[in-house]
């Protein structure tokens, strides 16, 4: 089929066909006319555009052209017969460059609907790279295989596993209690790589807990003062408290823990302390190459890890109580403001004043920091998207606690928050962040318990004690801990089973639906005679097996006995 277009995107010979050119000028071409490409529509509706027939030398904005299909003159050969794919084409037709450059335009959701239309787009979206993109967008790079042997999943497959995963906390779940502090846990702390819980309060030690079994792996030394913070990767383990120093431990090669917090091993390159700030600390923070503290000294102090030398200082006008590194940004509370840093110049990027009625106590980000959560002492919970504003502008909030929000954990698409009545509340931010696609700008959202019609927090866990600290989320676990002195861990993974089984019950329901619907369209189909209406009815009887044969019987016997 021939392609025309005006002169300012550029003419093709009549004989030039569009699947013969290079696959990116196939791609250039598209684009330059992709808002005016027909597709299966008739000659008479693509001449409706036009009143008048334009002029070669009339000039027409690109924004305005419109590519036109010149439908092929039949010849004296085909004459009398219909010619295929006449009047337009599909979108499959188009060359799978351009395919491709229009599917990375949609999301997760939209792509799986698209995948159920074809084969051929079937096999295009499973093998879109952008899968990998959607993954480390809301989840980060993913945790180490558990058996290197198998052959590594598809981040298709990866994505839809992780996401099955997260409907998980709407379910069943199990709850082991962790007993071994003797007074209040200030921090909790999930390493979800290496499956381990960081757990230190006001009996001045840090724990090590196995995240499955839940069993205590080891504890460190008295440090001297209250565990207010902690934070941890694969490589380095931090721990922050009121005498105002920051406790460090190095991963040691070989050790299936990673840290040796009991202080057997003699080299003290594994242990020590960074000392600078002038009060209590009361947040941590770890990227790939920097360590975050903030101290009720009004700073925050970003340490380079390789000198382990405080680089860049962050001064506030009251005292730090949260903090949250993404990229080359910081979010921090401190007292009842909500400030967005650039590290590398040291200036801000954004401020708050008074979100919360009082102190703005938690805060949490996603993986890629385009939102910002923070809990106040009001007891509710503030979104702020960056993408859509240049400003900070509230655009969810919640108030699902009657106490002080303590706390906050943010893992795809659950937020999860601690407060000091006690409860521990589950957020799905998927029903509430609307799509950025409309207009680039998303529509604000206030999301008030007991608001009527306006929707409250998913799910909310209550009954033990009050004043909870501290909650972090990892993988299919929840845990928790406050002034009880226990940690308490929500394993959902009982959920996942079980949602597993209904899929595949819901699976065989529907195969078996379809090949009943199949054997009912061949009834209807296999003629007006009486021999192929008896074989049908013989066909149907033979696939309804016994059932039928004993149903039969039972008549029989219920005839006889009436006789």
């Amino acid at each position: 089929m021939a392609f025309e277009s005006h002169k300012e995107i550029g003419d093709l010979s009549k004989d030039h066909n569009f699947s013969e050119l290079h696959p990116q000028s196939q791609l250039v071409l598209y684009r330059a006319n992709c808002n005016s490409f027909p597709i299966q529509k008739s000659i008479s509706h693509r001449k409706s555009h036009f009143k008048q027939p334009l002029n070669q030398n009339q000039k027409v904005l690109p924004s305005k052209s419109i590519l036109k299909i010149k439908e092929p003159e039949p010849s004296s050969s085909n004459t009398g017969s219909a010619i295929p794919n006449a009047t337009g084409q599909s979108f499959t037709d188009l060359p799978s460059a351009v395919i491709c450059e229009i599917l990375k335009c949609l999301d997760p959701k939209e792509l799986g609907i698209v995948s159920c239309v074809s084969t051929q787009l079937n096999n295009l979206i499973s093998d879109l790279h952008g899968w990998k993109k959607f993954y480390f967008d809301r989840w980060g790079p993913p945790s180490p295989p558990v058996d290197p042997q198998n052959e590594k999943p598809s981040w298709k497959e990866m994505f839809v596993e992780r996401d099955f995963r997260a409907k998980s906390f709407m379910g069943r779940f199990t709850m082991d209690t962790l007993h071994g502090h003797t007074e209040a846990v200030r921090s909790v702390f999930v390493l979800v790589s290496a499956k381990l819980i960081f757990t230190g309060g006001y009996d001045y030690v840090v724990r090590m807990w196995d995240l499955e079994e839940g069993f205590s792996i080891g504890a460190s030394r008295s440090l001297g003062c209250t565990i207010r913070a902690i934070s941890a990767d694969s490589d380095l383990l931090v721990a922050g408290g009121t005498d105002a120093f920051i406790q460090c431990w190095k991963a040691i090669e070989g050790n299936p823990h990673l840290f040796d917090l009991t202080g057997s091993n003699s080299n003290s390159n594994f242990e020590f302390r960074l000392w600078g700030h002038e009060g209590p600390i009361t947040c941590l923070g770890l990227d790939s190459t920097r360590i975050y503290s903030g101290s009720w000294d009004m700073t925050v102090r970003v340490w380079d890890r390789s000198s382990m030398e405080c680089v860049t200082k962050l001064r506030h006008r009251d005292w730090v109580w949260a903090l949250c590194p993404r990229g080359n940004t910081v979010a921090v509370t401190a007292g009842k403001n909500l400030y967005i840093w650039e590290i590398s110049t040291g200036e801000p990027l954004g401020l708050v004043l008074n979100p919360h009625k009082g102190n703005a106590y938690a805060l949490a980000r996603s993986h890629i920091g385009d939102l910002v959560f923070s809990g106040g002492e009001d007891g509710t919970i503030h979104m702020y998207d960056l993408n859509t504003r240049s400003d900070l502008v509230i655009s969810s909030m919640w108030a699902p606690h009657t106490g002080a929000v303590n706390s906050l954990s943010f893992e795809y698409p659950w937020l999860v928050s601690c407060s000091t009545d006690g409860r521990i509340g589950l957020i799905d931010v998927r029903k509430l962040v609307v799509s950025r696609k409309n207009n680039g700008v998303s529509r604000a959202r206030t999301a008030v318990s007991g608001a009527g019609d306006i929707e409250p927090p998913q799910r909310m866990l209550h009954g033990f004690g009050c004043n909870l600290f501290s909650v972090d989320v990892g993988w299919d676990r929840l845990v928790c801990a406050g002034e009880e002195g226990v940690v308490r861990v929500w394993n959902f993974s009982q959920a996942i089973e079980m949602e597993r089984r209904a899929r595949a019950l819901r699976s065989v329901r529907l195969e078996n639906r379809m090949r009943r619907k199949k054997v009912q369209m061949e009834m209807m189909n296999g003629g007006t005679g009486g021999g192929s209406h008896c074989a049908a009815v013989v066909k149907k009887n033979a696939l309804n097996g016994e059932r039928n044969g004993v149903w039969h019987s039972k008549r029989g016997v219920g005839g006889k006995l009436k006789a």
